[in-house]
């Protein structure tokens, strides 16, 4: 019943698996391990970690649809912490010390409706258009700020915002929305995000996101991708994290 799923070879009772998504994919904020762990009675903090970092897994849909129509884009940096240390936010724009994440949200009727988030290695065109062009359809409207490296975006209808005085969250303000409130979950839940596994941590917030006015529906969809989920034995999510 289980071989191929996000719950091979689990020594655990279905029940525990069934409400640790449940949690997972329905709690406002999200949950950490340690939560978890207390709120199913579990013996171990290993075994809470575990059940995250596979359910976590589960929360990309691999049949997505790209986002259209109206796309907010940009990209940010996010503190990392290692571990048993406190989260240190270096003065200035360096990139020293920090988690270089680009970022995209689809907007309808003024409003946010789905959002996309990557990890990225800098902010160079390389790593800007593989993003922008792995996350949107064709002919959509995307809206940037005027940095160069978004130039030239094939099959994209671009516009770029010079932001001169105005502050970016002005002109672009569902995608700063998106980070700030990334960054704040970040520190709220999990105390600072860390480099191993972060894109992982991104699709837990972009599920949630993405079923914040369906959390009803979040917890089937959670169990339907994780029966189509690769299962990963917990010594290659330890040597991930390491």
């Amino acid at each position: 019943m289980t071989a191929g799923t996000i719950m091979h070879a689990s020594k655990l009772p279905l029940t525990i698996w069934f409400w640790a998504a449940f949690l997972m994919a329905t709690h406002s904020n999200g949950i950490s391990a340690l939560q978890l762990q207390n709120q199913l009675g579990l013996g171990s903090y290993r075994t809470a970690w575990m059940l995250c970092a596979k359910l976590r897994r589960a929360m990309v849909n691999p049949e997505r649809e790209p986002l259209s129509g109206l796309v907010e884009a940009d990209e940010t940096m996010i503190p990392f912490r290692t571990k048993n240390d406190p989260v240190v936010v270096p003065a200035g724009r360096s990139g020293v010390g920090k988690m270089l994440v680009a970022g995209a949200v689809e907007i309808e009727g003024g409003k946010p409706r789905r959002a996309r988030l990557n990890v990225i290695e800098g902010f160079g065109k390389h790593e800007l258009h593989t993003f922008v062009l792995g996350a949107v359809a064709p002919q959509t409207q995307l809206v940037t700020d005027d940095w160069p490296s978004y130039q030239n975006l094939p099959g994209v209808r671009h516009n770029a915002i010079t932001l001169g005085p105005m502050a970016a969250h002005i002109a672009l303000p569902w995608i700063h929305r998106l980070f700030s409130n990334l960054k704040r979950w970040g520190l709220g839940v999990y105390h600072g995000l860390r480099k191993p596994n972060l894109q992982h941590y991104l699709d837990e917030f972009v599920f949630r996101f993405n079923r914040r006015r369906t959390r009803h529906a979040a917890f089937d969809t959670l169990l339907g991708i994780g029966t189509r989920t690769t299962p990963v034995p917990y010594r290659v999510l330890i040597r991930r994290a390491a």
